[in-house]
């Protein structure tokens, strides 16, 4: 009979998940024994890394990615990154190495009798099999759980002894030819009562998440913004881009607190929201939920997220199909008035040296970028600025660290460049956001992967510095962080690396970007800013 090893191998090749990303430890070397040559381990020198790159690819490619972590160490050492997996819904299947099944209670070393608790709650379902036999079966429950949505990250406990039992082929048999299938369109009757709302809406707006940011909802999504001829904000603290930031119906992004969202819808009379929470606050800032005679209709495929608010109704489904359905629905609505587009900054000029305001690095970027090029985000203290000079007009365009925890950026771009290397990445990265993933260096150079790690070094943690009076904190030790050298960093790990000191170099270096094989880290000096947010 096939052993538990050939049978999980032969379940992951038939459902795609040949990309295995790992740092493998004494509990996960039974799995990896006999790795199929069809296969390919992505080897990270830290799990938190590790676990960002396969975000980054998940997120990039609209697949799920397999995770394999050493032990409940490894596990906890990822659970930072976890949480922003959480956060965007990345569909994950996290594993990690138990010991021996005979150990587990006897407080061996590298033993975890409660491994399952260890990453929740960051996770949709944490299990290990009750049985070695169970492991295939567990594995595939895995999968359909963490693409079910609301997607996300799931987390499977494996000892090390099971990989060699032998399982029997009619418990499995049938495991590769399951389906489990998402059915969430809206019946014809919901579909009539949405319509006769926004038909007769008099000033209707749109508001767009992360569900909104795939190819199968993003161009209905802007069709229907066009058909309502409605203006359309991005939710609070976007962790992806879901409407073209070019398009003359966008506004922005909202401000991430109760009274900047009011304050923003204020003369609308209904508030579609599509594929985002409602909303996701940051700054506390209170006042009315709504505008007073605002109502607002929030569609999305999270029954949690559905029932959260405190305002609005909600319709949990499929937002793809639902829009769908509204676009076609709305075929015969009369014609509404254009509306004008809001100003855009203006191009800068490429000229002066460092330190430079973010502001013009950002939009030296935008003008300098090919329009095919992926950004990552990991430069939380001056995201207002960089969402104002962002050009994306694609699903898939940008990934921003969902929960707001440091250490995502930096691999997930390499595992967003490995889900497609004919797209060059560009990750914009604080200086102290660089050391909480900078083991992702070393995996970049070694895949040899189109990104360009773009630090923008202001000697602190700018975000934190821009709370400091909206908290009434008058000053707190910790944020300034002198001596850091990303170039020299990144010349230990073996990258090339280029510190610039003037707009024409930089716009050079960026222009390089589509052509230039293999990563590179620039290095650019900014101002210290500071911004309240909502």
């Amino acid at each position: 009979m096939p052993t538990v090893r050939e049978t999980t191998h032969q379940l992951l090749r038939d459902r795609g998940l040949t990309t295995v990303f790992g740092n493998p430890g004494s509990n996960e070397l039974p799995f990896l024994d006999g790795f199929p040559a069809d296969f390919r381990y992505v080897l990270g020198l830290h799990e938190g890394a590790v676990l960002a790159m396969a975000d980054g690819y998940a997120q990039a490619s609209g697949r799920p990615a397999l995770v394999n972590l050493h032990s409940a160490a490894g596990l906890g050492n990822a659970l930072g990154v976890l949480a922003n997996s959480r956060a965007s819904g990345t569909p994950l299947v996290v594993t990690a190495g138990q010991q021996a099944r005979a150990m587990v209670g006897l407080g061996s070393v590298l033993a975890e009798p409660d491994m399952v608790r260890v990453p929740e709650p960051q996770v949709k379902w944490a299990y290990e099999p009750t049985r070695a036999q169970d492991v295939p079966r567990a594995l595939s429950e895995a999968v359909h759980r963490a693409t079910l949505p609301p997607t996300g990250p799931v987390f499977v406990s494996l000892p090390l002894d099971d990989w060699a039992a032998e399982v029997d082929p009619d418990e499995v048999a049938a495991l590769p030819a399951r389906t489990v299938r998402w059915a969430g369109a809206a019946s014809p009757d919901l579909v009539a009562e949405l319509v006769e709302r926004l038909s007769a809406a008099g000033a209707p707006a749109v508001v767009v998440g992360p569900e909104v940011d795939d190819e199968r909802a993003f161009d209905v999504v802007v069709r229907l913004a066009e058909r309502l001829q409605a203006p359309v904000w991005t939710a609070p603290t976007p962790p992806r881009c879901p409407f073209p930031t070019r398009h003359p119906l966008w506004q922005g992004v909202l401000p991430p607190s109760i009274a900047g969202v009011g304050e923003h819808l204020a003369g609308h009379d209904l508030v579609l929201v599509l594929g985002a929470p409602v909303f996701r606050y940051h700054a506390y800032r209170p006042g009315p939920w709504l505008p007073a005679g605002t109502e607002l209709v929030a569609v999305t495929s999270d029954p949690a997220i559905a029932a959260r608010p405190a305002f609005g109704d909600a319709v949990v489904g499929d937002v793809a199909a639902i829009a769908g359905q509204l676009l076609d629905a709305l075929a015969g609505m009369p014609s509404r008035e254009p509306r004008p587009a809001p100003a855009r900054p203006e191009p800068p000029t490429a000229a002066g040296s460092a330190p430079f305001p973010a502001d013009t690095v950002f939009g030296l970027l935008a003008e300098a970028l090919p329009a095919h090029a992926r950004l990552v985000n990991e430069s939380t203290s001056n995201t207002v600025q960089f969402w104002q000079h962002l050009r994306v007009d694609r699903p898939r365009g940008l990934f921003f660290p969902a929960a707001g925890g440091l250490g995502f950026g930096l691999p997930a771009a390499v595992g967003v460049a490995l889900a497609d290397p004919g797209r060059p990445v560009v990750a914009v990265l604080g200086d102290g956001a660089v050391q909480y993933g900078v083991a992702g260096l070393w995996s970049a150079v070694q895949l040899d992967l189109p990104v360009t790690f773009l630090v923008l070094r202001n000697g602190g943690y700018g975000a934190l510095r821009g709370f400091l009076a909206q908290l009434g904190v008058g000053s707190a030790p910790g944020l300034d962080l002198p001596g850091l050298d990303a170039v020299a960093v990144a010349a230990g790990y073996g990258m090339p690396a280029q510190r610039i000191d003037t707009a024409e170099e930089l716009v050079a270096a960026l222009r390089c970007t589509a052509s230039t094989p293999g990563p590179r880290l620039l290095e650019v000096a900014i101002t210290a800013e500071t911004r309240a947010l909502g």
